[in-house]
């Protein structure tokens, strides 16, 4: 249904009797909101409803709290065992108000993670709301199985995943102290813009630890409707997973391979 609404939206913006067929071929290969016309030095009234359409929908996709059963459903509950643990910031209002909370556990938390899943596996998937709750209801429920299934095909092995309420990317170092993964995978919601409020980013550490800083991470993001597919992102990301593993290394000084090489999995 959201694929739905954003395609249609799209579409109002591109399409028009009176645009000349060049504005109307450029319009329909972005959403951003140019050649869109005016009314005086304004948008016209559809173009004005749209962007308060979409600024309202980014509001709503920060301030949501992570509801599991309705996001995911029941029976992909189920069928993944997924469990929540909470990070360190006990409300939404903290957690944007104080990040660091956002990227560490309770202790609660800890412990259950530590009890629920196994360590030293070769990758660990963890699921964060982030800045956006949308994001995870609508990419997650395809992302998820093509991941754990390509991983278990290649040889893998694939820890219990789990899920994290009010995270920050910086809890991947946590993960790989608890559980000492060789690489450790955050689905996390981006920061919603007016494009799209339910852009999912993949974060991609290998042997992560506490003094790992963003330089150490690597990052396949747009995962969305208009973006990257569910498809090419897991593609992406296993590649990048096994590039990894390889060269015992990530962050910056790791580049992407566009290939997949079939050498490139677990030693």
């Amino acid at each position: 249904m959201a694929e739905d609404r954003d395609k249609l939206a799209a579409g109002k913006l591109a399409v028009g009797a009176d645009w000349p067929e060049l504005v109307r071929k450029i319009r329909a290969r972005t959403p951003a909101r140019i050649l869109v016309g005016r009314a005086g030095p304004a948008y016209r009234t559809e173009t004005q409803l749209q962007l308060r359409e979409d600024h309202a929908a980014a509001r709503d996709a920060v301030r949501a709290e992570l509801d599991v059963a309705t996001a995911f459903g029941t029976e992909f509950v189920e069928r993944w065992k997924l469990f929540a643990v909470p990070t360190r910031a006990s409300s939404k209002d903290e957690y944007l108000q104080h990040p660091s909370l956002g990227r560490a556990f309770s202790d609660a938390s800890r412990a259950e993670i530590v009890r629920r899943c196994a360590a030293e596996c070769d990758v660990q998937i963890a699921i964060g709301d982030g800045l956006s709750v949308p994001a995870i209801g609508a990419q997650v429920p395809r992302l998820l199985p093509l991941l754990v299934e390509s991983a278990e095909a290649r040889g893998w092995s694939v820890g219990q995943t789990f899920i994290i309420h009010r995270c920050r990317v910086g809890i991947v170092n946590e993960i790989g102290e608890l559980l000492g993964p060789r690489v450790v995978l955050l689905l996390i919601g981006e920061r919603p813009g007016l494009a799209t409020a339910e852009s999912l980013s993949a974060y991609m550490a290998y042997r992560p630890e506490r003094t790992h800083s963003d330089a150490n991470r690597n990052l396949i993001s747009n995962i969305h409707s208009r973006g990257l597919s569910a498809e090419e992102a897991a593609a992406r990301i296993l590649n990048l997973c096994a590039q990894m593993m390889r060269l015992r290394l990530s962050g910056v000084t790791l580049k992407e391979s566009a290939g997949h090489d079939p050498e490139s999995l677990p030693k």
